[in-house]
Order: structure tokens, then C-alpha cells, then sequence
């Protein structure tokens, strides 16, 4: 090439931008076409797409009893959920320096309530997350875990990607009261319906409805924090049809969008620390104990790696590999969550799908979850002010950014090779109609597995995925064993 070709060349790359601060410089958030704005933004919307599980998660794990008849306390465990995310995303935005959130997962603390705690204690219980946390760090530590996150394929990756936009689209529909599931009773193969009845009734989805419309609007627009400005204004549009209507507190679900009384809270401490690491194993036995151990284990390293996959996607994190540079980082802070899940009674926490919020509102560094960190800080003290963003006035940010994932990745999937196209269509449709990202993962990889085994081209399959296949085999295989 000539020098003037050359020249030609270089003068068409545009300049690195150059950090504007110290925090600029530390977060590289002009280097990834992001500013302060736009991560403060993202922090907000993250934090109040996620809000609920302040409410939610001492309700999963308050309802449940251990083997002696002892609940643990609401108050306290409302503590230990903020505390936990606050911590978690802290550590996440230092360290990870990704637009990610962590909390109390949903499903793993479903399994800590109903399977791990009828059968031990709580202090026993929590001491089997805090073990599957220090199992997921020791992954990380020897290249194990991301080892396997690098041989899934590219067009599984966006498979996964997909699913996890159908599944949060599918989460807000649910949450906004859009779309409920039939109740048993009505013996229909049908699983969801319109609405509670099958028609569209009540202020509260009303809400929803104008804050989707709203949303979608502002994004056709490009107006600067669309997401946001559609949680603020539909929060308040629900404090007014409230105030006016009277409606009852269960018509909005679990956050009722009330001004209240006495918005400062003093946390309560008392489940901190409360854990025994091994005295689960003396009340079920050492093989069930390494089981349940497993269990929490599989459901937090699949479901969180999914996430980061996702949302490192949707954030232009990823190369042209598809591959996350500095991936341990993010994968090491998440299994510190699930041990700091566990030793604080909250149940395992784990990087939450709703951060794909404040990517939607151009987040694309550990700056948003430093802010979205800080509100879990305040929300310690004030916690009735925190949960007075009912579901209906954040969901629409899930239903946008679900929009956002699916359009931005079904592309990139080699439809025409199919032992790629099935494996990612069945992971990126598994995901909402089994309600889980790890079952959405584990049906892929072991139909990836298989097929390429099938059309032999069993040596172009990387070790690391016919290993974890076969994990999930054993998982799925479990019940018919007698082994849970």
C-alpha cells in the first residue's frame, strides 16, 4: 500500500476520544461512546426496573418455614435484600465495570425456600448458597467458568440473547398484570390469557398501556432518558389514579403507588451473618447435601451467564468474537454475590436481567451500576420510598428493551447451518416458556451437543460443552433418579 493510501486510510479512523476526568478515565466511559448523563440515566432505570425484588424477595423467602417452623423475619430480611444488591453492584461497577445489577435471584431463592429449608434450618439453608458462592469463585479462579462461557457458539450466544429478550418481554407482561396465567382449576391447555380475565380491565394495566406507549414513543423519538422519563411520569400518573379512584392495594399486585407516611425506615441487621456452612449436610446426608449444594450452584452460574452475555451484547461490550474481554472480573463479583447472598439470609444473588433498563438508556460502563448501587444504598433508610414505583409504571422498560435484544441479535444467527439455527431457537423459546434462563441454556447446549454428534462433526464441538451437556443430562435426569 502506498503512503498515501496509508494516509488515505488513517485519516478515515476517527481519533480515541480522549477521558474527559479522572472518573471518566477510571470508568473509560468516553472510550465506549457513553458520558455521566447517559450512566446516571441507565443507573436509575435499572434501579427501578428492579426495585420490586425489594419487595418481592422477603416475600418468597418470609412465607416459606425451615424444619423446625421458624420463618425469618420481614423486616429483617428486607435489610439483607438491600444490603445484599447494594454491596453487589458496588463491588460490580468497581471491579466488573459493567452496566450490570445484582440482587436476590429469582428461582434460586424459590428452590432455598421450598426444597433447601423444609429440610434444615435457615442458618443451614443459607450456608449451602454461601458454598455454591465459593464454588462459582473457585470456577472463576482456575479459567473453568470462562472457559465454558467461550466455547458456546457464536449463534447460540445470540440464541440466548433472544431468549433472554422474550423472557424479560414475557416477565413485564406478567408483572404489568398485561398477560396472568389461567388458574388451574379452569382445566385448559391455555397457560396465559389476556388481562385477569381475558379482557383488559382496571386503571392499573391502563398504566401499563400508556407507560409502553409512552416508552416506545420517546425511543422512535430518540429522546435522551426515554425509559425513564416513562417510570417517573407513569409513577405518578399511578399516584393520582390511585389518590382519586381508592383502589384497593392488591389491584396494583405488590408495590402500591402510595406517598408514605413515614418514608424513612430504619434497617434491621439481625439475619446478617446468621448461616451455618455445614450443618445442612448432618440433617439431610452428605450426597443430598452435595446435591441441593449443586442445585443453587447450577441455577446461579447458567442464569447470571446468560445475563452477562446479554446484556453485554446489547451494551457493545463484546468483540467481534462475540467474547467479553475482562469476563472473570464480572463472573468473580458474581459469585461473591452468591456467597454475600448467602451469608446475609437473602438467598443467592446474582446479575439481574433488568439491567438490560439502563443499557436501553445508553449505560455502558460500571458508572450506572455505582448509581443504581448508591439507590440500593439509600433505599437501606428508605425503603417505603423505594417500593412506591408500582410494577405497572416500570415494566414498560422491560417490554422496550426485550424489543431492543431480539432486534439487535435474531440477525446475526447462521440460520443456514442447522445444527446452530436449532440449538438457538430452542434456547431463545425455552427461556419464557419454561420461565427460566438456565433451562433455556441447558436445552441448547445439549441439542447443540447432540446434533453435531449426529451430523459427525463431533470433533468441532469444544470439550468444555459436551462436559456441561452432560451436566445438565444429569441435572434434568436428577428427579427420575430419586436424587432431589
Amino acid at each position: 500500500m502506498s503512503p498515501s493510501a496509508t494516509a488515505s486510510v488513517d485519516s478515515k479512523q476517527s481519533p480515541a476520544p480522549q477521558p474527559h476526568n479522572g472518573l471518566d478515565r477510571f470508568f473509560k466511559i468516553s472510550e465506549r461512546g457513553s458520558s455521566v448523563a447517559r450512566e446516571i440515566r441507565g443507573g436509575f432505570a435499572t434501579f427501578f426496573a428492579m426495585a420490586y425484588i425489594i419487595v418481592l424477595n422477603p416475600i418468597i423467602l418470609g412465607s416459606a418455614k425451615d424444619m423446625y417452623g421458624h420463618q425469618l423475619d420481614g423486616g429483617q430480611l428486607v435489610t439483607a435484600t438491600v444490603l445484599t444488591a447494594a454491596f453487589s453492584t458496588l463491588l460490580m461497577g468497581v471491579i466488573g465495570n459493567v452496566p450490570i445489577a445484582l440482587a436476590a435471584g429469582l428461582g434460586v431463592n424459590t428452590v432455598v425456600a421450598l426444597q433447601l429449608a423444609p429440610r434444615m434450618s435457615w442458618p443451614d439453608a443459607m450456608g449451602m448458597v454461601v458454598l455454591a458462592g465459593i464454588v462459582v469463585m473457585l470456577l472463576v479462579a482456575t479459567g473453568l467458568r470462562e472457559r465454558v462461557m467461550h466455547a458456546v457458539p457464536q449463534s447460540l450466544r445470540k440464541g440466548i440473547a433472544i431468549g433472554i429478550g422474550l423472557f424479560i418481554l414475557l416477565i413485564g407482561l406478567v408483572d404489568s398484570g398485561f398477560v396472568s396465567r389461567i388458574p388451574d382449576a379452569a382445566h385448559t391447555t391455555v397457560p396465559l390469557q389476556l388481562g385477569s380475565d381475558g379482557h383488559l380491565n382496571g386503571w392499573p394495566v391502563l398504566v401499563f398501556i400508556l407507560g409502553a406507549l409512552l416508552t416506545l414513543a420517546l425511543i422512535v423519538r430518540k429522546v435522551p432518558g426515554a425509559i425513564l422519563i416513562s417510570i417517573v411520569a407513569m409513577t405518578a400518573l399511578a399516584m393520582i389514579i390511585d389518590a382519586i379512584a381508592d383502589l384497593p392495594g392488591e389491584a396494583w399486585g405488590l408495590t402500591v403507588p402510595q406517598w408514605p407516611g413515614n418514608p424513612v425506615a430504619t434497617p434491621d441487621f439481625g439475619l446478617i451473618g446468621n448461616v451455618s456452612l455445614f450443618g445442612g449436610f448432618s440433617k439431610v446426608g452428605v450426597l443430598t447435601g452435595i446435591l441441593f449444594v449443586f442445585t443453587v450452584l447450577l441455577s446461579c452460574f447458567f442464569d447470571a451467564m446468560g445475563t452477562i452475555l446479554g446484556v453485554g451484547d446489547e451494551a457493545k461490550l463484546t468483540d467481534k468474537d462475540g467474547n467479553f474481554p475482562g469476563i472473570n472480573k464480572v463472573l468473580f463479583v458474581d459469585g461473591v454475590a452468591v456467597a454475600a447472598g448467602g451469608a446475609s439470609s437473602a438467598s443467592a444473588g446474582t446479575c439481574f436481567v433488568e439491567s438490560t433498563a439502563g443499557v436501553g438508556e445508553g449505560a455502558r460502563t460500571g458508572f450506572a451500576s455505582i448509581v443504581t448501587g448508591l439507590l440500593f444504598t439509600v433505599a437501606l433508610f428508605l425503603t417505603p420510598l423505594a417500593t412506591m414505583v408500582p410494577s405497572q409504571a416500570a415494566t414498560p422498560a422491560l417490554l422496550a428493551v426485550g424489543f431492543l435484544i431480539i432486534s439487535g441479535s435474531v440477525r446475526d444467527i447462521d440460520w443456514s447451518d442447522y445444527t446452530l439455527a436449532i440449538p438457538a431457537f430452542l434456547a431463545m423459546l425455552m427461556m419464557p416458556f419454561t420461565y427460566s434462563i438456565t433451562n433455556g441454556i441447558g436445552i441448547g447446549f445439549i441439542a447443540f451437543s447432540v446434533l453435531r454428534v449426529v451430523a459427525g462433526r463431533w470433533r468441532e464441538v469444544p470439550a468444555a460443552m459436551y462436559v456441561v451437556s452432560a451436566v445438565f443430562v444429569f441435572y434434568y435426569a436428577m428427579p427420575a433418579l430419586g436424587l432431589t
